[in-house]
């Protein structure tokens, strides 16, 4: 049976925030600056290794979109990809949970450009 003394302690061990350190990772317990789980998760992308290129309207009123995912790269440099595909197709665009939204039907062309960066890409959809 476990005393009132061991409850309280695995109680306090789901330290979140400390006056001294800020943030506190609930994983590793260390200081969200210095987290080691974090920048193990971030290294490691899940995904088969294929990006898809594909074309919606679901929702947008008719206006289709050309929706790229399966992007094997950090947070950081699919925002800096997201901005270089929507340059050379000289349309807007946005990244949503790591999908990337072209306005348009720009297919053909970005499936050239990603197949240029080395990826192995694949058109999704009809």
């Amino acid at each position: 049976m476990t005393s009132p003394c061991n409850f309280v302690k695995k109680s306090l061990s789901n330290l979140v925030y400390s006056s001294e350190h800020g943030r506190i990772c609930p994983v590793c317990s260390k200081p969200v600056a210095d987290c080691v789980c974090r920048t193990a998760r971030s290294s490691v992308l899940p995904g088969d290794g294929v990006v898809r290129v594909g074309r919606e309207t679901k929702g947008r009123k008719g206006k289709g979109m050309t929706l790229i995912s399966g992007v094997p790269l950090p947070p950081e440099e699919l925002k800096k990809l997201a901005q270089e595909l929507k340059k050379k197709c000289g349309t807007g665009g946005t990244l949503k949970d790591g999908v990337i939204e072209i306005q348009g039907d720009h297919r053909d062309g970005l499936i050239d450009l990603l197949k240029a960066k080395g990826w192995t890409v694949k058109r999704s959809g009809g």
